[in-house]
C-alpha cells in the first residue's frame, strides 16, 4: 500500500514545475548556437521517460548509493588519516570515487524536481565525508593522501603482464597501485586523479542548483585552484616545484571545467579547460603499447589536427564533448573543424547500429575502419552516453538534427539497454548477438547487480533525468523542438513566453499532437525534427547503414486542421507564422517496420538485415522464439500487410511495442514461422536466452 501512495506521490509531483533556489538556465550558453529548456523546466507526461524517473526515485539511485558504499568509506578514512585519528587505511582504487560522484550528481537531478529530505539528507552527509577528505591545499586523491599507493613500483609498464602472474585480487590491487603512480600525479595518465575530480565538480554544480547548498561546491573551486596551480604555476610541493603541464588520461576534467566556470562566472576555470586541450598531444605523447600506446587516450596528436576516432571509445566521447564545450565557449574553428571531421569518420565507419561505440575488446575502443563485430561487440553503455553528450553539444553548436538523429538512436538503443526496466540490473557491454550462456557482461551471460568498475550503472544515474532537457532549445525568435513525447514546457523568447503542450506515445507512436500557447498573438519560428528514419534513405545518419526497402509513408504536417507542404532544411521542418493561443500542430512519423543493410566493407553483416521501426533497433530472443534465434533468417522482402505490431500488455515488458515478423527457421528441415521481436533496449529482463540483431537475409 505504502508503495502505491509513493508512485501515487511522485505521478503527481513530477508535472509540477520545480521551484528550486538555482536554475541551469543560468549557465552562460551565449557563445552557443542554441539554448537548451532546462531539464527541470520541461515536465514529462508520458508513458516513457516519466516511469524512469520514478524508478529513479525509487530504486536506481538508493540502490546505486548503496553500492558505492565502498567509495564512501574511503574518504571517511581519508578524513579520519587527515584528522589524526586511528583507523584503518583504504583499499587502494583508482577510480571508485568517480562512481560516487556520478550517482550524486543523478541525486542531485531528482533533487531539481522534487523535494527529498531523506535524500537531500543522505547526500549531505556524504559531502560532509568528501569535505573532511580533502587536503587544506585542495588535493584530493585517497590512494595519494593516505599512502596506501605506494605498495608498487610505477616502473611496471602493464601490470596485467608479470613473468609470475598472481591470483586475480593481487592482481587488481598491483593494477590499481600501478595506475595511481607512487605519488601525486606522477602517474597522469592511468591515475584517474583529473577524472575524479571532474566527476565531483559536475555533482557539486548539480547539488548546488538544486539545493541552493554551496559547500560541496567550495570542495570543488578548492581542488580545481589547487589543480590550476600545479599543472600551469608550479607548487613546491608538487613535482618538485615544476608546472606538470600535462593532459589527463582520462578526459572529464575538461567538461567539469566549463561548467564550473557556467555557474561561477570565474574565467580561470574556463582557460584550464582550453589549457588542457591545447597541450594535449604536445607535452606528453606515450611510448608504449595497449594502453600505453599515443591513441588509446588520444594523446597522439593535438586536438586541433585529429581527423579519426581512435582509441578508448569513452575517453574520446568525453574528449569531444569538451572540445565541443570549449570551442563553443571560445569560439575556436580548429575544433570545429576536427569535431566534424571525428563525427564523420565515426558515422560512416565505426558505429553500430544501435549508436553503440568502442566495439573492439580490450581497448574497449575504436578498431579499423567497418569492423564492427557482433557477438564479440564491446559498445560499453558509457560510450553510448559519451556519443549522446557529444552530439548534443554539436547540435547546439550547429542546429544541424543529425546530431540529434544520432544522440537520439544511441539514447533509445545503447545507452537505454544499459540498465533494466527495474532499475537494478546492468550491462556493462552491450553486444548485437548473444547465445544467451557465453559470458559477455564482465563475466556474467546476461545482467549484472554491480561491477567492480561501476562506471555504467552511475553513467545511467546521471543520463536519464537529463533527457528533457535535450527535448526543447531556442534562440532569438526560433523554438528548436527535438525530442518527442508527451511533455509541457515554457519558452522565454525575445518576444515574449511560450507555452508548449506535447502529447505523443513516442517512440512507439509517430505522432505528436502539439498545442502552442504564446501569452499574446506572438510571431516566431517553430522547428520540428524530422528524423533520419523517416525518410526513405537510412535509419542513422551516415555512410554504414540504408534501408534494404524502399516503400514508406511520408510524414504529414498540420496546422489547426489544415495540412501543409513544407521542405526541410538541416533536419527541420520550419512554420514561420503568428502564433495565437491554443493553435494546434500534428506532425505525423509514420512508423514502418524497416529493413536495414550494412556497408558491404562491414564483412559481419554480409546477407543479413537489422530490423528497426522509428528510432528503435528490434531483437529477436530465444524466450519468445522458442529455442535459439541463431536458426531463424528472413528470405526477400515482406508484405507489410503480414508484419503484426503489438503492444505488451502484461509483465515486466509492459506498454512495450514488440513486432511479430515473418520468418523462416532451418532445423533439420525448413519452416515457415514468425520471429517476435522486441526493442533492444528492452532485452534481457527477463531470463538469459539467445538474442540477434542482424538477421540472415536471402534475397531473391
Amino acid at each position: 500500500m505504502k508503495k502505491i501512495q509513493l508512485l501515487i506521490f511522485l505521478l503527481v509531483h513530477f508535472t509540477m514545475f520545480s521551484q528550486n533556489k538555482n536554475n541551469i538556465a543560468s549557465y552562460n550558453y551565449s557563445a552557443y548556437g542554441l539554448i537548451p529548456v532546462p531539464f527541470n523546466e520541461v515536465i514529462l507526461e508520458d508513458k516513457f521517460w516519466k516511469p524512469r524517473l520514478i524508478t529513479q526515485v525509487e530504486t536506481l539511485v538508493p540502490f546505486a548509493l548503496d553500492k558505492t558504499i565502498n567509495a564512501q568509506i574511503a574518504l571517511r578514512q581519508t578524513g579520519n588519516f587527515l584528522s589524526g585519528i586511528n583507523d584503518n587505511l583504504p583499499e587502494p582504487h583508482a577510480y571508485q570515487s568517480s562512481d560516487l560522484y556520478k550517482v550524486m550528481e543523478g541525486a542531485a537531478y531528482l533533487l531539481f524536481l522534487e523535494e527529498n529530505p531523506g535524500l537531500e539528507k543522505r547526500m549531505d552527509d556524504i559531502i560532509d565525508l568528501i569535505s573532511s577528505a580533502q587536503k587544506k591545499d585542495g588535493y584530493l586523491y585517497v590512494g595519494h593522501i593516505t599512502g596506501v599507493s605506494n605498495g608498487i613500483s610505477n616502473k611496471i609498464k602493464d601490470p596485467t603482464i608479470f613473468d609470475t602472474k598472481p591470483n586475480e585480487v593481487d592482481l587488481a590491487k598491483n593494477t590499481m597501485v600501478w595506475m595511481m603512480g607512487d605519488k601525486p600525479y606522477s602517474n597522469v595518465i592511468h591515475s584517474h586523479e583529473l577524472y575524479n575530480m571532474g566527476h565531483m565538480y559536475e555533482g557539486a554544480i548539480a547539488y548546488y542548483q538544486a539545493t541552493g547548498k554551496d559547500k560541496w561546491l567550495k570542495v570543488a573551486e578548492k581542488s580545481a585552484q589547487h589543480i590550476n596551480k600545479v599543472f600551469f604555476e608550479g607548487d613546491p610541493n608538487y613535482n618538485n616545484g615544476k608546472p606538470v603541464n600535462q593532459a589527463p588520461g582520462h578526459q572529464e576534467l575538461e567538461l567539469a571545467l566549463t561548467k564550473l566556470y557556467r555557474i561561477t562566472g570565474n574565467e580561470m576555470y574556463l582557460n584550464m579547460a582550453k589549457k588542457f586541450l591545447d597541450i594535449r598531444g604536445k607535452t606528453f605523447i606515450p611510448n608504449g603499447e595497449r594502453y600505453n600506446s599515443p591513441i588509446y587516450a588520444q594523446q597522439h596528436l593535438p586536438v586541433t589536427e585529429q581527423r579519426k576516432a581512435v582509441g578508448h571509445a569513452v575517453r574520446a566521447t568525453y574528449l569531444y564533448s569538451g572540445m565541443a564545450d570549449v570551442g563553443g565557449l571560445f569560439g575556436i574553428s580548429d575544433y570545429d573543424k576536427a569535431l566534424k571531421s571525428i563525427w564523420n569518420d565515426i558515422v560512416d565507419k565505426k558505429m553500430s547500429i544501435t549508436g553503440g561505440l568502442g566495439a573492439v575488446q580490450g581497448i574497449e575502443g575504436f578498431g579499423p575502419d567497418y569492423v564492427l563485430p557482433n557477438k564479440e561487440a564491446y559498445n560499453e553503455t558509457c560510450a553510448a552516453v559519451g556519443n549522446v553528450f557529444f552530439n548534443f553539444r554539436m547540435f547546439l553548436l550547429t542546429k544541424d538534427a543529425r546530431y540529434m538523429d544520432v544522440a537520439e538512436i544511441s539514447l533509445l538503443n545503447n545507452s537505454l539497454a544499459g540498465v533494466n526496466i527495474e532499475g537494478n540490473k546492468f550491462f556493462y557491454v552491450n553486444p548485437l548477438e548473444a547465445d544467451g550462456t557465453t559470458e559477455f557482461n564482465h563475466g556474467k551471460a546476461g545482467r549484472s547487480a554491480w561491477f567492480n568498475t561501476a562506471c555504467c550503472p552511475s553513467n545511467i544515474a546521471r543520463l536519464i533525468p537529463q533527457v528533457s532537457g535535450m527535448m526543447y532549445s531556442f534562440s532569438g525568435d526560433e523554438i528548436y523542438l527535438t525530442f518527442y513525447g508527451s511533455n509541457s514546457s515554457k519558452i522565454k523568447l525575445e518576444s515574449g513566453i511560450v507555452r508548449i503542450k506535447q502529447k505523443s506515445e513516442y517512440p512507439f507512436d509517430g505522432k505528436v499532437d502539439l498545442t502552442i500557447s504564446p501569452n499574446s498573438s506572438q510571431k516566431f519560428k517553430l522547428k520540428l525534427r524530422i528524423p533520419s528514419w523517416a525518410n526513405s534513405k537510412q535509419f542513422v545518419p551516415g555512410e554504414l547503414y540504408s534501408y534494404e526497402n524502399k516503400n514508406y509513408e511520408k510524414w504529414q504536417l498540420s496546422i489547426n486542421g489544415v495540412q501543409i507542404n513544407a521542405k526541410t532544411e538541416n533536419g527541420f521542418v520550419t512554420i514561420d507564422r503568428t502564433w495565437n493561443v491554443g493553435d494546434k500542430v500534428i506532425l505525423d512519423l509514420p512508423m514502418n517496420v524497416r529493413l536495414n543493410k550494412t556497408i558491404n566493407k562491414v564483412k559481419e553483416n554480409k546477407n543479413r538485415v537489422a530490423i528497426t521501426r522509428g528510432p528503435l533497433v528490434y531483437v529477436a530472443e530465444g524466450i519468445d522464439n522458442y529455442g535459439p534465434v541463431q536458426e531463424f533468417y528472413i528470405e526477400d522482402m515482406v508484405d507489410n500487410n503480414k508484419i503484426k505490431i503489438k503492444k505488451i500488455n502484461t509483465g515486466i515488458l509492459k506498454n512495450v511495442v514488440s513486432i511479430i515478423f515473418p520468418a523462416k527457421k532451418l532445423n533439420n528441415k525448413i519452416e515457415e514461422t514468425f520471429l517476435k521481436m522486441i526493442p533492444y533496449y528492452a532485452w534481457n529482463n527477463r531470463e538469459n536466452s539467445s538474442m540477434i540483431v542482424w538477421i540472415p537475409f536471402i534475397k531473391k
